[in-house]
């Protein structure tokens, strides 16, 4: 793991436009002020049948001023890192403020959060990636690239890598001050096939999460890349000639490469407090575990207990401290089945009477005012639970499911649809050859007071 921040971020003039912007705030009344610059670098390789396709890489750098004043917020961004600019975007901050406070609404209140001066913090990597010569990034996809083409089911490979490392500087009124880098990759691979029976096409693609690693990653540590690339192959040619699903209720087994996304859909999403407020109705919906169902509604069986998490290792969601100041934590959504808790940031603790925000704030990017945004949800596993192989002999009549793919779900995330990679029919215990064209329906409590196996 590197021993220090980006120098190149570090040498950025961070602690005068924090004393430019928040004196600026402190002088005109502001009840809540803070400054934040950040710095995204982004980059990504491509490279189709061996062939480098697209090699690029770009950064955005800027400051933002978020106030808090009359009892409404203000913001403000600009790209330009001087105290004059600092200064600046104060005054427009403050002024969006009163214009806000002018139209009316109840006042906003935050939850309280200590003061963290001088914090620093990094996620854990080896080899950043924005290190690794292009040649060499290049180099291990097309060897990707040939590993598979070297098989007669696979017509074509296209391999992708993309990461990014995310550089933010935090300071506020109450005194906290806050360095924060995070690097992140995730390399995809998407093979292509051909159907025998009639010569259309079929694909496959890695199931290898998106992770907070360094490069490292895809050299085996974390995932085992090896391996999954080298039975790529003969599931790819037994999808193309896989029969048609037939409709019907089944079990299912769900690998986590697939139910990652039904967690995020249907517990992630709809345990946010702005949607059980009902703030974002027109926008992105909202959810039917509303603020009063806190500890009565029952959302599954008493296997399932789901848990929020800002500092679990790896995670994308992962942070020292949230985008208000907050210092990372994890706390239950869902414990034995009933719903327990909702994802908050300062301003909806406060709501909710909570003594402290969960620290779910977060900016997309300098220009972006931070909002309350899922952390890591995970469904918490079984102590001593079933390998999968155990969990797939105890069905008679079923699938085994892996590998996320398309979804719907509706405004108050309770009716959905998933689809998955790979769909392996279960028969007596054991796997009984792919199936193609399925996808799953269910509602979610139904869906979740279902489950009955735990790995």
């Amino acid at each position: 793991m590197p021993d220090e921040i980006d120098d190149s971020f570090l040498a950025l003039p961070l602690a005068r436009l924090a004393d430019a912007a928040l004196s600026r705030a402190r002088q005109r009344g502001a009840r809540y002020a803070a400054l934040r610059v950040q710095r995204v670098r982004s980059g990504r390789t491509v490279v189709h049948d061996g062939a480098l396709r697209a090699s690029e890489e770009e950064t955005e750098t800027g400051l933002a001023v978020r106030v808090l004043h009359r009892g409404a917020w203000g913001f403000a961004a600009t790209p330009e890192l001087t105290p004059e600019a600092a200064v600046r975007a104060c005054d427009d901050a403050l002024a969006l403020a009163r214009a806000c406070a002018d139209v009316g609404g109840a006042p906003v209140a935050l939850a309280p959060e200590p003061a963290y001066p001088e914090a620093t913090w990094r996620s854990p990597y080896r080899i950043n990636p924005f290190e690794v010569p292009e040649s060499e990034r290049v180099e291990l996809l097309s060897h990707w690239c040939a590993g598979l083409q070297a098989h007669e089911s696979v017509a074509h490979v296209l391999a992708r890598a993309t990461a990014a490392q995310e550089n933010t500087y935090y300071a506020d009124l109450d005194g906290t001050r806050v360095t924060q880098q995070r690097v992140r990759v995730h390399p995809q691979v998407l093979a292509v096939g051909r159907r025998p029976r009639d010569g259309g096409v079929q694909t496959l693609r890695t199931v290898g999460p998106p992770v907070a690693r360094g490069w490292e990653y895809l050299h085996g540590e974390g995932w085992d890349w090896a391996g999954e690339l080298a039975e790529l192959p003969a599931l790819l040619a037994e999808k193309t000639q896989a029969p048609a699903v037939r409709p019907g209720r089944y079990d299912l087994v769900i690998d986590p490469s697939q139910l990652w996304l039904t967690i995020h859909e249907s517990v992630g999403h709809a345990t946010e407090y702005d949607r059980a407020l009902g703030h974002e109705m027109s926008y992105a919906g909202g959810t039917f575990a509303t603020p009063d169902a806190a500890g009565r509604l029952r959302y599954g069986s008493a296997l399932m207990s789901v848990d929020a998490d800002r500092s679990a290792p790896h995670g994308l969601a992962t942070v020292g401290f949230d985008d208000e100041g907050v210092a990372a934590q994890s706390w239950p959504l869902i414990e034995a089945g009933v719903l327990v808790g909702f994802q908050h940031d300062r301003a909806s603790a406060a709501r909710a009477g909570l003594p402290r925000s969960a620290g779910c704030a977060y900016a997309e990017s300098y220009r972006h005012t931070p909002m309350a945004r899922m952390p890591n949800v995970s469904l918490r596993p079984a102590v001593d639970g079933p390998d999968t192989a155990a969990l797939i002999a105890g069905v008679t009549d079923g699938f085994y499911l892996a590998g996320s793919d398309s979804w719907s779900i509706d405004m108050r995330r309770r009716q959905f649809q998933f689809t998955a990679q790979r769909w392996h029919r279960i028969r007596n215990g054991r796997l009984a050859g792919q199936v193609s064209g399925a996808a799953y329906q269910a509602e979610t409590t139904a869906f979740w007071s279902a489950l009955c196996g735990l790995g």
